[in-house]
Parts: structure tokens; C-alpha cells; sequence
């Protein structure tokens, strides 16, 4: 099966809120053995709706909205579906009861109820976060014509197999519905599934991995092997039709091989769980290792990563932002000759700041950084986006890495804080 994913709101358009339904709905349809053919996003227009609906239906099985659910005037998109399909609204009942229960010993919003309405014969999905059911149209169930009609120039249906399924646009509204309902009913209309593995690396770059897999890449027919960066990251989705998913993983497993024949050292995560912090606090955590942490121009984005990771406290000690050279020489004990000599981003003073947090921390591994972030500070000696990593393991001795990354401010802070990570790992 085919779908199209239609996303209502002008809100999208205007960008005032960024579409993740489009991105969540797609994943769990190719998990369901469904074909997504195209992304769509309409306004809150009557008639550009209509015409969006129809040009879906020309290529999709599935039309899956997101958005215009509501009970004001500009959440259109049942009242279209009504019409496209040849039907009328009615109150259902039982979502009706649901909204009256939501506000119990509360006075209800006004028009609150028109979130029941749904279209005559419409299968109901319900809202266990919000107000709007979740509705779906079948074809064949309403018997009218897929055809634009040349009198009224508006799109109605016909006896063929298509469906239409309205969700939400809330994603704390739409997501849950999808995987409580929705997928079950997909799941039943599907002969087949799509499963997905995805590698995770860290420390090359998304042409050298295409490279490196470029023979496998270039003879894929099932499994389909798909490089895509991310910041500081790059992942490998491997993905495989087949009638269920034990056919699917046998076979994405030999390709899933070959590619860590190739890449297993940059490989730190199989599959979307867990991140990257977590794998290094992990293994830290299995050598009976305590982290202390000290950023200078990651500004914390390394401390908040790991603290995000429940348990972290096992592991965490401490974690200094020590920004200025008066905090590093206060805070790390950073003799003030050595940032004299070589400066705040140097080899030396990264060192220093790594075993000043270990000591002040009293941590088995202490791990710094500094570096110059930009836009402005860099010279020819020191450009912007120089960065030294430090790293000091107690009992093994003191390491330092440099980079030269690319980037705006930000982008060499994140990178950075990644990079710190890796390097941390790879010297377990």
C-alpha cells in the first residue's frame, strides 16, 4: 500500500510551527509495510484542501491528515472529507460523552462539542489526550466517485479501496492515537512489513561512509542501505520488505555484518536507543569508572547531554564551566604559566583542565575542553573552530586530541561536545 500524508494548518505554512507529524507518521507507516509516496501541507482553505485531497487519492491508497480537527472555524478538514466523500456530519455519541467527561464539574468551551462531529459512517478512533476523535473513511463503504465532477468542479469518490484517516494536529494528541488505534487497523490492511536498523557512527564523515559502502550501495535492490547525516553524526538505515519481520531481519542481518566489517569503529549505537552519552556512560559505568567534566567552549552541552541520562549519577561527579582563564587557573588548579606560555586552546591547557577536574572531583576520568567557537576571537595561528579535547584517565596518563571543526557557533560547540564523547570512548 501507498500513502500520502497531508498536513492542514496555514500555521505550517507561515512556519510558525515546525511539521514532525509528517516525519513521526512516516516511520511508523514504513514499520507497517507502507509506502509513504509523498508529503503534503495545505492551508486552512476550503477549496485547496478539496483539490489536495484529490490529488492524493490519484496516487495513495491512504490519505493520512494531520490538523483542522478542532471545533473553530478554520478547522475545515472534516467538513471537506464530508463532502469529498458525499456524506454529512452527524454527532457521535459515544466522543460526545467522552468531552462531557473530560470537563466534568468544569463549564464547557464554547463549541467544545462540535469536536464530535464526524462524518456518517466514519470508523472513530478515540482521543485519550485531547477533545478530536481520530476519524477514518473507507471508500467502499460510502459508494460514491473518485472522479472531479465537471458540473461542481469538486472531488467525490467511488467504489475503490481508499482511505482516509484524520488525526490531530497536537503531536501529544496524534502520536499516542496512531500507535494505540490506528496502526492495529493499518496493521490488518497490510500484507507485508518494512523493518529498519539503523547504525549510528560517530567520527567520519557522511562521503566517507557512502564511499566506504559505495559497492553495496550501488548494487541494493531488499535490503536498501541509505546514508544521512546528522550533526556530528552519521546514520545508516538499513531496511527490508518482506511478508513479516523475521523475513525482514534475515535479511538486513548480512548487510548489517558487512557494514561493521567495514565501519564497526565508528559504530557506537545499533538501532535509535540508546544515545550517545549513555553508551559512553555505560562503559564507563562496566569498567567501575566516575566522569568529571570541564567545558570551556562547549559552554555545559557535554554535562547536559550526560545528565539527560537517567542513572548518570552513578557515574557523574562534577562538571565545570570554566569559561575564562580566571575560573580554570580558581576552579582547575590550571597553573597560570601554562595558559601564559600556550594560550586558553592549547594542547597543554587541555590537558591541565582534564586532570584539574579528576582532582577537584576526585573522578577516575576527567574530560575538558577548549577551543574557539567563533565567529569572532580566531588568527591565523588559532583559526575560529580550533578546538583541543583533553582527557585524563587516572593510572594510564593524559591524552589530547585536536580538531578543526567547521561550522557556525553553535554548530562547533555541538560538534565539539560530540567529538569530546567519541574521544572519550574510544580510550576506554
Amino acid at each position: 500500500m501507498t500513502a500520502e500524508i497531508l498536513t492542514v494548518g496555514t500555521e505550517i505554512l507561515l512556519g510558525n510551527i515546525v511539521n514532525h507529524n509528517a516525519a513521526f507518521l512516516s516511520q511508523e507507516l514504513a514499520a507497517l509495510g507502507v509506502s509513504v509516496f509523498r508529503h503534503t501541507s495545505v492551508g486552512d482553505n476550503h477549496e485547496r484542501l478539496a483539490t489536495a485531497l484529490a490529488h492524493a487519492f490519484e496516487n495513495a491508497d491512504i490519505v493520512i491528515t494531520t490538523g483542522g480537527l478542532g471545533p473553530t472555524q478554520d478547522d475545515i478538514t472534516k467538513t471537506v472529507a464530508a463532502e469529498f466523500f458525499g456524506v454529512e456530519l452527524e454527532i457521535h455519541e459515544e466522543s460526545l460523552a467522552c468531552i462531557r467527561a473530560r470537563f466534568a464539574g468544569r463549564e464547557l468551551p464554547q463549541n467544545v462539542e462540535r469536536n464530535a462531529l464526524v462524518p456518517v459512517n466514519a470508523r472513530v478512533f478515540p482521543n485519550d489526550h485531547g477533545c478530536a476523535p481520530g476519524i477514518c473513511m473507507v471508500s467502499n463503504e460510502v459508494h460514491q466517485s473518485l472522479q472531479t465532477s465537471p458540473q461542481s468542479k469538486q472531488p467525490q469518490a467511488s467504489n475503490i479501496d481508499k482511505i482516509l484517516i484524520m488525526l490531530p494536529g497536537p503531536p501529544h494528541e496524534m502520536q499516542p492515537m496512531f500507535l494505540n488505534y490506528v496502526a492495529a487497523f493499518l496493521r490488518e490492511k497490510s500484507n507485508g512489513v518494512f523493518v529498519s536498523r539503523t547504525l549510528k557512527l560517530v567520527g567520519i564523515g557522511e562521503t566517507a561512509a557512502e564511499t566506504t559502502l559505495s559497492d553495496l550501495i550501488n548494487a541494493q535492490t531488499n535490503p536498501t542501505i541509505a546514508p544521512y547525516a546528522k550533526l556530528g553524526e552519521v546514520h545508516i538505515r538499513i531496511t527490508a520488505s518482506a511478508l513479516d519481520e523475521a523475513a525482514a531481519a534475515t535479511l538486513i542481518t548480512p548487510i548489517t555484518e558487512e557494514i561493521y566489517s567495514r565501519l564497526g569503529e565508528y559504530i557506537y549505537a545499533d538501532d535509535s536507543d540508546p544515545s550517545f552519552a549513555e553508551v559512553v556512560l555505560t562503559k564507563l559505568a562496566a569498567q567501575n569508572k566516575t566522569l568529571a567534566v570541564a567545558e570551556s567552549c562547549t559552554g555545559g552541552l557535554i554535562c547536559a547531554n550526560i545528565v539527560a541520562v537517567s542513572g548518570c549519577s552513578d557515574i557523574f561527579r562534577e562538571g565545570f564551566i570554566t569559561y575564562s582563564n580566571e575560573a580554570k587557573i580558581a576552579r582547575l588548579a590550571v597553573p597560570a604559566e601554562i595558559i601564559e606560555k600556550h594560550g586558553a586552546v592549547s594542547e597543554e591547557t587541555a590537558a591541565a583542565m582534564a586532570e584539574g577536574a579528576a582532582r577537584a572531583a576526585n573522578a577516575a576520568v576527567g574530560l575538558s575542553t577548549t577551543g574557539i567557537a567563533g565567529p569572532g576571537g580566531g588568527t591565523p595561528e588559532k583559526p575560529v573552530g580550533l578546538v583541543y579535547i583533553g582527557l585524563h584517565i587516572v593510572g594510564r596518563g593524559t591524552f589530547v586530541s585536536k580538531h578543526n571543526v567547521v561550522g557556525t557557533r553553535n554548530e562547533v560547540r555541538t560538534r565539539t561536545g560530540i567529538l569530546a564523547l567519541d574521544f572519550l570512548r574510544r580510550n576506554l
